[in-house]
């Protein structure tokens, strides 16, 4: 849960391979960016569930005023939906919409709610009583997933489908259906996850080096980019552009000059 931490300033949220299901306690609306044009907006009610992202979108971050909500792991969010989970895909949804009349009727329990610990419980209910109703994922995809996080490197996916007993087209099929993304797509976030976890790592360290050693601040990103399964530097460089929409480097730059960001967070502009 977040309360009281908004900053006036548009956030861009990185991929990272897992959904969202998000209650605005505050009012209800939730504003989702262009990332194009950030100047465009969709508006939503104040409870959305968001799709598996394969690049960035943009939030208002002064609407985490008191913000409550869920993050599941790929392909968790997939009993939630009702559907299969490329039709949320870059997008978020209501979720009324996916949920009809509980979901309302939730979003005003939990606001009535006058201690975290109740909406709390209050939410975990009824994510129990919708997993009641709706079909579980399929065991195979559900191994596959936890094969393939949180490194992102698989060396084939028809021997991991072969090894699942499944076909290749169906294994990718199904793969999809749970998670919203191909394996080779969330397999490439996932990377580019632990590369932007490892360049953070290396950043904070870097600093502490300039403090004893002022000619020794640089972030290696050979190093990260051989740790983390890319063919070389420039393939990492290429998927930060593709996925972040940044170079590594002005990823670092975004990441120092902002404050109070949450994980995965940086700033929009600037």
């Amino acid at each position: 849960m977040i309360a009281g931490g908004e900053v006036d300033r548009k956030e861009r949220i990185l991929p990272n391979g897992a959904s969202e299901l998000v209650i605005n306690l505050s009012t209800d609306e939730i504003r989702i960016y262009d990332s194009i044009e950030p100047e465009r907006y969709r508006r939503l009610s104040g409870a959305v569930l968001s799709g598996t992202y394969s690049g960035v979108f943009i939030c208002d971050a002064t609407q985490h005023q008191c913000m409550l909500g869920v993050h599941f792991r790929p392909g968790g969010a997939f009993p939630f939906i009702g559907a299969p989970a490329t039709e949320l895909t870059d997008a978020h949804v209501n979720l009324e919409d996916l949920w009809g009349s509980p979901a309302r009727l939730l979003q005003e329990r939990l606001r009535a709610a006058t201690t975290v610990r109740k909406r709390f419980q209050l939410l975990e209910e009824a994510l129990l009583e919708h997993l009641r109703l709706t079909q579980r994922r399929h065991h195979a995809i559900e191994a596959a997933i936890r094969r393939l996080a949180p490194a992102g490197t698989v060396s084939s996916t028809r021997g991991l489908a072969q090894e699942l007993g499944l076909s290749q087209r169906r294994f990718i099929q199904l793969f999809a259906i749970h998670a919203g993304l191909t394996p080779k797509l969330l397999c490439r976030i996932l990377r580019f996850q632990r590369a932007r976890t490892l360049a953070e790592a290396a950043e904070r360290s870097s600093l502490r080096r300039l403090e004893r050693q002022p000619s020794r601040g640089e972030i290696d990103w050979a190093e990260i980019a051989l740790a983390c399964g890319y063919y070389d530097q420039s393939h990492l460089v290429k998927d930060f552009q593709n996925l972040a929409g940044l170079s590594p480097g002005e990823y670092i730059r975004k990441l120092r000059s902002a404050r109070n960001l949450k994980e995965n967070h940086l700033p929009a502009t600037g």
